[in-house]
């Protein structure tokens, strides 16, 4: 188990914030999950999916300080603070850095904290206690410091919780049973995460008609237009209709399922989830922007 691949247990989706003493409560960092193992003055970091990744992170020498335990293996989100919330892109930033020049400037640009939520195993596994305990074990063994910190978390009070993360610009919160136990390469319902909608102006890039949907895109910093979803739900039928007589002037061509047009007209979506490649899932259409300009249609973060 130790310096060894090990996928982690996921979370299930919930449908909404709720209240109940039988769970505790925690934010839902943006970054990438990490499993960092320790043993001694060795300290190995590892992907979701098993890629070691303990080069491109020189502060996981200063975290194995803040570590107690001689062994240890702790599963946790890598993030990197700007203005006070983790931002995806940055670590991201960081994951793909391989020059030891390039990641030793990033120290300081983007500097990053991981973020512990749970242990796995010291000097023997706890994977069968209850998340209870494990949280006792971690905050016993885990100092806070710049770049190694336990997550914080309330009990019961979900809907709390999420409101703050809400008002923080955060992505929302995950519920876990108090007495669950951490089962390897496992979706449990007890662990549940509940995000809220998120509201960004975005260019039409092409129309579908069967069913009637609109391929959207955004402008990043490296690539103008790129298409980042399609959004189906919400219209009204006089938009549909409206939209339809407008976009016969801007057609350009035509593949099996999408007529794309000229980039010239944008609407304001809302949407829950954003995949590691900008894709936007559960997307829902709020309106046309005929003012809007195209190149005003940013990814911000």
């Amino acid at each position: 188990m130790l310096f060894a691949p090990i996928k982690p247990m996921n979370v299930s989706i919930g449908k909404e914030a709720f209240d109940d003493e039988n769970y505790i409560f925690e934010p839902k960092w943006d970054g990438w999950r990490i499993l960092i193992h320790k043993q001694g003055n060795r300290v190995e970091a590892f992907t979701r999916n098993g890629m070691l990744i303990s080069s491109k992170f020189p502060e996981l020498k200063e975290a194995a300080a803040a570590i107690k335990a001689h062994t240890a293996i702790f599963d946790c989100e890598g993030i990197v603070l700007r203005g006070g919330r983790p931002v995806f892109d940055d670590f991201s930033y960081r994951g793909r850095l391989s020059n030891s020049a390039r990641i030793n400037r990033a120290l300081n640009t983007h500097p990053v904290t991981f973020v512990v939520f749970d242990v796995l195993y010291t000097d023997r596994a706890h994977l069968d206690e209850s998340l209870t305990q494990r949280k006792q074990r971690l905050g016993d063994i885990v100092d806070s410091t710049p770049v190694i910190m336990p997550t914080m978390f309330v009990g019961g009070q979900g809907k709390a919780l999420f409101e703050l993360m809400k008002e923080r610009n955060m992505e929302g919160i995950v519920a876990k049973r108090k007495n669950s136990k951490y089962q390897l390469d496992t979706r449990s319902d007890d662990w549940l995460k509940m995000k809220y909608f998120k509201s960004i102006d975005v260019v039409i890039l092409g129309y579908r008609t069967n069913p009637f949907g609109l391929v959207i895109g955004l402008n990043f910093r490296t690539v103008k237009n790129k298409p980042v979803g399609v959004v189906e739900f919400g219209f009204l039928s006089e938009d549909k209709q409206m939209f339809l007589v407008i976009v016969k002037q801007l057609n350009t061509v035509r593949d099996e399922k999408t007529q794309w047009i000229e980039p010239r007209l944008c609407c304001r979506i809302e949407y829950l989830e954003r995949t590691d490649t900008h894709q936007l899932r559960t997307t829902i259409f709020r309106g046309f922007l005929p003012d809007k300009k195209p190149e005003e249609c940013k990814w911000e973060s």
